[in-house]
Formats: structure tokens, sequence, C-alpha cells
């Protein structure tokens, strides 16, 4: 695929959408956003590179018209809050398939680890068997069976699966939820995790340099191309919360532990509260993801050194406001 093509983005406005969208318009492409308030999305994004075009992505017509004369479509739409998957996910990605088809473009998704069940752990590669333990990691499956079966008739498919994700415009993610509070400067820090466990991050930006590098050589992928992005992989998985205090200065700040048994006693009474529980055995064991048949395509992935990455996710997240001294001891009453 050459610059100057269009691409369609449905979920411009989320993290790795929103990504995608930056990295491809410096590229050279034409992107179009999929929005059902064009106004609002255009001033969320402050983006004039971006044409702006109404509709939803439940409505098959809408992505129909906003796909004329696309050569892909990136499919980055998700339910909002963890809340509905099951009405929602695989529907809007019907109508995405449909699109893709009536206009002969490829369609590219970001792909995550609930298709996978501990049995495939530590080292998960992207033919492991998918036999998901949770609700929503059934649904990825079926949507990556769907997608697949797409791709074996005619309509190419490029899907890259990644870990958690961080970045500037990360959004709502374990990061943002997790692990600092966003809007506010970094007085107190909470892992969702096993500390000694390994974990693998998901640096926006890097992946989606990565997904701009596989799409401009398009040509070269099989129907149904598939990879798996290791990013930032943590051997402690508590590192991530330490590296935020290295770069806030304040090595001395505590880490706490995160409330878990609210969430169990909320359960019952929250949808989006069931849907994080159903995910926590992914913070319990191990999950690298081996990324070796991307770096063979490519030749290396993408990868932002930590302290950068870290300190453009706080800056975008507004988390690095008078961000306390490094010599400063820490102030309990603060954290």
């Amino acid at each position: 695929m050459t610059k100057g093509s269009t691409a369609l983005i449905i979920g411009a406005t989320g993290g790795i959408g929103g990504e995608v969208a930056r990295v491809l318009v410096a590229r050279g492409w034409k992107v179009r956003g999929l929005h059902r308030d064009p106004d609002a999305a255009r001033r969320r994004r402050g983006d004039a590179a971006i044409e702006w075009v109404a509709g939803d992505a439940m409505d098959a017509e809408a992505v129909r018209r906003a796909a004329a004369g696309a050569a892909l479509i990136f499919h980055g739409a998700n339910p909002p809050g963890y809340r509905n998957w099951a009405g929602l996910a695989l529907p809007m990605l019907d109508n995405t398939i449909a699109a893709a088809k009536a206009v002969g473009a490829r369609i590219v998704f970001p792909g995550t680890v609930y298709n996978f069940g501990p049995e495939t752990f530590p080292l998960v590669g992207e033919d492991a068997p998918q036999r998901p333990l949770t609700r929503k990691g059934k649904i990825r499956t079926e949507m990556e069976a769907r997608l697949e079966r797409a791709a074996m008739t005619g309509t190419p498919v490029l899907l890259v699966r990644a870990g958690d994700f961080f970045g500037p415009s990360v959004g709502n993610s374990w990061f943002g939820q997790g692990i600092v509070k966003p809007g506010k400067p970094v007085r107190s820090l909470t892992y969702p995790g096993r500390r000694e466990i390994g974990h693998d991050w998901a640096y926006l930006p890097d992946l989606a340099e990565t997904f701009a590098r596989l799409i401009e050589r398009g040509d070269e992928l099989p129907p149904f191309a598939r990879f798996h992005f290791r990013g930032h992989f943590f051997e402690r998985g508590v590192e991530i919360a330490e590296a935020v205090r290295d770069v806030v200065g304040w090595p001395a700040l505590p880490i706490r532990g995160f409330p878990w048994p609210v969430f169990y006693l909320a359960a019952p009474f929250v949808e989006t509260f069931r849907e994080v529980l159903e995910m926590r055995y992914l913070w319990k064991e191990r999950l690298e993801l081996d990324n070796r048949r991307l770096v063979a395509f490519l030749g290396e992935e993408p990868h932002t050194p930590l302290d950068q990455a870290i300190t453009s996710t706080l800056a975008g997240l507004g988390c690095l406001e008078s961000a306390p001294d490094a010599t400063k001891p820490l102030d309990p009453a603060r954290a």
C-alpha cells in the first residue's frame, strides 16, 4: 500500500486508533475517522488532517459509506468501559468486514491476549491454541475466526496482538486506571498483579509504528497475516510502577496493591467490575508475547526507551504537573 491511499479508522478517538491515525497522516495517508459526533471528535483530537464523517460503527450502511474509496479499514472500536461486549463487539466487526468486502479494503485489527488461557503461557506464539477462560476472551476468539474466514474469501486481514497499553493517548487502560490517577500529579501508585510475575506492555506509538510498517509492506503479506508485538516486557511486573517512580523523581513512593476486594464486593451490581474480574488471571501468570515472526519480517520491532515512554505517557495523562522533587523525603500524608 502506498502513500496517498485512504484509510478509514474506526475508533480514531481511542488510544490505538488515534495513534495509528497520527502515524498514517505523518506518512502521507489520507485518514478518515468515523464518529457519531464529528465536531466533538474534531475538537477532542485537534487534528485538522483527519477527515471526520458522521456514523455509528453499529450502523452497517454508515460504515460502508465511510469506507468508500478506502484501501484499508483499521478496526479499533471497543465497547466502552468493558460493557456489553456480547451485544456490541461482534456486530461492529461484522459491519467492518462487510464494508471491506464492498470496497475491496484490507482490514487491520489490533488483537489482545484475552484469547489465551494459562496452558499457552509463559511464551505465547501467534499460532498458540486459543482456549479462552472468559466471555470476553471467547468473543475475541470469535472475532479473529470471523476475520480469518473473511481473509479466506478474498478480504485481506492484518492482525497484531499486543499486551496492556500505555502511551500519551492511552485513555481507558490498566496504566491509567490501575497504576496512576489521570489528571493528577503522581502521589501514589498501585499495581494490579503479582509483583514478581512477568507482564507485557505495549507502548502505543511503537505499536502504531509497527502497524504502519506492516501496512506499507502489505503486498508481501499472506491473506491472513498475524503477528505478536512484544513491546516492553518486565520480568518483574511491578517494574513498570517502579519506572514511574524513577521518572517523577520520588524513589520512596509506595506501590500499593490493587483494591481487588472492592471489585468483588461491587461486581454483582456493576457490570464493568465483573468484566475486569474476569481478566484477573492475566495478572497472576507470566505472559510474554513471542515476536520472532514480527522481527523476522520487519528486521526489528519499534521500541522507545522506557524512561521516554513513561514520561510521554504521564504527560499525556496529565500526571506530571508539580511533580515532587527527587531529594524530598516521602510525605505519608500525601501518599
